[in-house]
């Protein structure tokens, strides 16, 4: 199998089914599956799952057994994976499914981390809290500039990962700063990584999960990372 769509989802009924039916024309059903990871949900998201299962068997449901959260959720759903590649969704619909064709084809290139770039040329934001937004374009933007990583926005989750490598790292962080940790590991042992652009749009439906308290970890990581690539020259 050459993909696998990984969706963590917590309390996600009033999302849930229209992401995965916006998602489906865009993929191609014999060789990518999604797996959409209950996140210890308190509503009816598992139930509506296991019904799009029914209907479509490459939608499939598995539960986080870990702590919950959105990195252990997250981990589950790559350790569930049987895809070559893997690539988190977010269930509130805020990514682009037709940005997917556009990182496939740039693995076929060979590279081991495509990420999805609000901020490259062709590439937007569309709503979301107003200090979201200039702070990641500002982490995104500058850590390029300073340490000449593949991407422009390594915080965004919405990136395409060679399986095999990510499962190889012991990933820490136990929030939405995995994804920027699985990027700087990426970065760090050498691996190719490379930028395609997408758009993002803000939360519909439900309540946003952003909490200013949660960019602290990002701002460790950016330092940690200008840190070892300034050190290491």
């Amino acid at each position: 199998m050459k993909l696998s769509v990984v969706i963590p989802a917590r309390d996600e009924e009033e999302n849930i089914e229209e992401t995965v039916g916006n998602l489906l024309p865009f993929i191609n059903s014999a060789d990518t599956e999604i797996i959409v990871v209950n996140d210890h949900s308190k509503d009816n998201t598992e139930g509506i799952v296991n019904k799009l299962n029914e209907k479509n068997p490459s939608v499939r449901l598995v539960n986080n057994l870990k702590p919950g959260g959105f990195a252990n959720a997250l981990i589950t759903g790559f350790e569930s994976a049987a895809g070559e590649f893997v690539v988190p969704f977010m269930a509130d619909s805020c990514d682009d499914p037709a940005t997917l064709s556009r990182m496939l084809e740039k693995t076929s290139g060979g590279w081991d981390l495509v990420c999805g770039s609000r901020y490259l040329q062709g590439g937007r934001r569309i709503g979301g809290p107003l200090v979201q937004g200039i702070f990641s374009r500002l982490v995104g933007v500058t850590l390029h500039l300073f340490t000449g990583i593949g991407t422009k926005d390594a915080g965004n989750a919405f990136k395409m990962y060679r399986r095999n490598i990510l499962l190889s790292f012991k990933l820490k962080e136990k929030g939405f700063a995995v994804s920027m940790e699985a990027c700087v590991n990426f970065f760090l042992n050498g691996y190719r990584i490379c930028d395609v652009p997408t758009v993002w749009y803000g939360r519909k439906k439900g309540k946003s999960k952003f909490r200013l308290s949660r960019t602290l970890p990002y701002v460790r990581l950016y330092f940690c990372i200008i840190w070892k690539k300034w050190t290491s020259q």
